[in-house]
């Protein structure tokens, strides 16, 4: 059993390699490139981080929150067409080759060992190849780890919240200031309504479309000021349970173009939120667990 599971592993590795070397490109630009290049290239492939790399090799990656936060520590009054991505990009990426039978694996224990979104794909001569993501890890969990856990053994319990009639300005600061990518909009009463993310910021912003490239708020639209949270979020909300199978969580992120969930209890109150990283998590552990399991039985 145990045999034909890992061997389901390693062709599920082999696929996901090679979809992300020919299907699935990894986007580039140039350390020269500049913030509102990155931006666009963003924008136009709707993805949240970029690899940096000269002459093929990989020199950074850049997120769209690094850029936020560069941009909130700048005090130059450059605009982001005039400010080179070197100076935003995290030097020395975390890289595996792909000659490496489970660099599924060896990628989800980076991603959580180094609190990061992404670990960069490389050949024996160090050449870019590809990348993988919490996606991709997702992804697999979801065809492979179905009845290991519970979306309650994974889930966030700590939760960073808004209010609807919030401005926008105030949902955007709470992110950056909470380091986090998404916020759980509740009404008065503590019911969840909804979740907002930079992607819908992002996707919003009149940066691009408007031509305001000499402005720093490009996740704001320029009529910001009379807009509230309300005014970006969706109306239909996604919410999953907490005694749900954690593979099904991670199959509607999939699904759904998502990074997170919130979690409710049968009485379909918020206890929690489950997003990509903790699927990574549990990938790390469901293997060891396994194995644990099959060697002490009950006693485990």
């Amino acid at each position: 059993m145990v045999e034909n599971q890992n061997s389901a592993l390693n062709h599920l590795i082999y696929q996901n390699n090679h979809m992300q070397k020919y299907t699935s490109p990894v986007i580039i630009v140039e350390p020269e490139a500049s913030i509102h290049d990155t931006l666009l290239q963003m924008q136009t492939n709707f993805i949240k981080r970029i690899v940096v790399a000269s002459k093929n090799k990989p020199v950074g990656v850049v997120t769209e929150r690094d850029i936020s936060k560069f941009l909130e520590q700048d005090k130059t009054a450059k605009a982001l067409d005039e400010i080179p991505i070197k100076y935003v990009m995290k030097k020395d990426p975390i890289v595996v080759q792909d000659v490496v039978d489970n660099h599924l694996e060896q990628c989800a224990t980076r991603m959580e060992t180094f609190n990061i979104g992404s670990v960069i794909l490389v050949n024996d001569s160090g050449d870019l190849i590809g990348i993988v993501t919490k996606t991709d890890i997702t992804k697999a969990y979801s065809k492979i780890y179905g009845g290991q856990y519970k979306v309650k053994n994974y889930m966030t319990k700590k939760l960073v919240t808004c209010r609807k009639t919030d401005s926008l300005r105030f949902a955007l600061n709470m992110i950056n200031k909470n380091n986090i990518s998404r916020l759980i909009v509740t009404d008065n009463k503590g019911k969840t309504e909804g979740i907002i993310t930079t992607n819908n910021f992002l996707t919003h912003s009149d940066y691009f479309s408007k031509g305001t490239t000499r402005t720093r708020d490009y996740l704001l639209p320029l009529k910001s000021q009379n807009l509230q949270v309300k005014d970006l979020v969706a109306e239909d909300l996604l919410t999953i349970e907490e005694s749900e199978d954690l593979a099904k969580a991670a199959t509607l992120m999939i699904k759904n173009k998502i990074s997170g969930i919130p979690v409710v209890d049968g009485k379909k109150n918020l206890v929690g939120v489950i997003d990509k990283s903790d699927i990574v998590r549990a990938f790390n552990y469901v293997k060891i667990d396994k194995e644990l399991s099959q060697k002490y039985g009950d006693l485990y």
